[in-house]
């Protein structure tokens, strides 16, 4: 598992994907959540604006990430 720092309260999923590197811009991660290619918290997620917190997991392509803080 993989871990994401944020700074702030939340982060929405699609800027998410992008800070990670897994989407190059926007329209990207847009898309691939769109596609239900992007599970929050073990659920299929097809808003790109939802909003990610400190514990959260994301898993793309059988890869996952755990949303910490400093």
């Amino acid at each position: 598992m993989e871990k994401v720092f944020i700074h702030t309260e939340y982060i929405q999923l699609q800027q998410l994907l992008k800070w990670c590197g897994i989407a190059e811009n926007g329209s990207m991660a847009k898309e691939m959540i769109r596609d239900g290619m992007v599970l929050v918290n073990g659920s299929m997620e097809t808003s790109p604006g939802k909003k990610i917190f400190v514990g959260d997991q994301v898993t793309v392509e059988d890869i996952q990430y755990e949303v910490v803080t400093e």
